[in-house]
């Protein structure tokens, strides 16, 4: 984001297009919805359940029974965010003044491109370790990105032109923990060690159990860094709300509070499919709740005295973080 201070204040909001803004919005929903139907996938093991890449047994649409509807699926719905990725590059492209925005349409061209052949090699080489986590991380990644640009299209969304303030710093580090922990929670998912402490609120009958294990220590490792980011994302939705941005804020604490619940059900369900997706898509969420409360603070803060009538009357959406 070096690039904000460089070009602000930038281009008078009235300037943007609001159907473009609209539509990087559709394709971060879209994302969200694709990161569930890759949860399904793992959650139910469906990952081979189509053994070819990149078409399914031979062809564009498979009979889809069993596995097969939650692995073709997911690759039907990668196609539609794919397609719809392109189409908001190119619309950046066409009209979007600012250069940095437009570069980040198509670094997530690049990211979906990378998602999708890592999604193939997962399959062609039958669920290498390291393929299957770095293909559920650049996913998370790539959220990031279409939710950064759904933010920065906003009309209303005006950087300050300083260096970031405290809620947004607190915000950053917040997304930050995020991301470490969606890539502990792969690790865990992928070597199969999501029951490797099979109880919860203590870890084997411990508060630190025996760290003998690959399997164990990944869990645990889940367990204890999931503290650190329920504290940053507490301080950050109270930091959010001093600063005038009390809904993003509540958002925020929310969905660590939920999480944290969904990551209990999951370990005590047994893995459970629906509360392990539900985990996982509660995840991505909170990381791009985290990325909007980013940016929407770098306008700074807001008095209610400096928001306009219509905004006061009918708030804003938690997406765009109310800046």
């Amino acid at each position: 984001m070096g690039e904000v201070a460089a070009e602000c204040p930038g281009p008078r909001p009235e300037a943007r297009s609001r159907a473009l803004h609209r539509f990087a919005v559709l394709t971060a929903a879209s994302t969200l919805v694709l990161i569930v139907a890759g949860g399904l996938v793992t959650s139910t093991e469906s990952g081979l359940s189509v053994p070819d890449w990149p078409l399914s047994y031979g062809r564009l649409m498979p009979p889809m029974v069993g596995g097969v509807f939650y692995e073709h699926g997911h690759r039907m719905v990668a196609t539609a965010v794919g397609i719809l990725t392109v189409m908001l590059a190119i619309g950046l492209a066409r009209s979007e003044p600012r250069r940095w925005v437009r570069r980040l349409g198509w670094l997530a061209v690049a990211a979906v491109i990378a998602q999708g052949v890592l999604g193939g090699l997962t399959v062609l080489f039958l669920l290498p370790t390291p393929v299957s986590v770095a293909h559920a991380c650049v996913a998370q990644a790539f959220f990031c990105l279409v939710v950064a640009i759904a933010v920065v299209t906003s009309p209303r969304w005006q950087p300050a032109a300083r260096r970031l303030y405290g809620p947004s710093r607190l915000a950053a580090w917040t997304a930050g923990a995020v991301f470490v922990q969606l890539v502990l929670g792969a690790v865990m998912r992928h070597t199969k060690a999501g029951l490797a402490i099979p109880d919860f609120p203590l870890s084997l009958g411990r508060v630190v159990p025996p760290l003998e294990s690959f399997p164990v220590a990944i869990a645990f490792a889940h367990r204890a860094w999931a503290l650190v980011v329920a504290v940053l994302a507490v301080a950050s939705a109270a930091s959010a709300a001093r600063a005038g941005l009390k809904r993003t804020g509540f958002f925020l604490g929310s969905l660590v509070l939920l999480q944290i619940a969904l990551g209990a059900a999951t370990v005590l369900s047994g893995k459970a499919v629906a509360i392990t997706t539900a985990h996982v898509a509660t995840g991505a969420l909170l990381l791009g709740t985290a990325i909007a409360l980013t940016l929407g603070a770098m306008a700074g803060p807001r008095t209610l005295s400096e928001r306009r009538p219509e905004e006061l009357k009918r708030g804003l959406p938690i997406l765009l973080s109310e800046p």
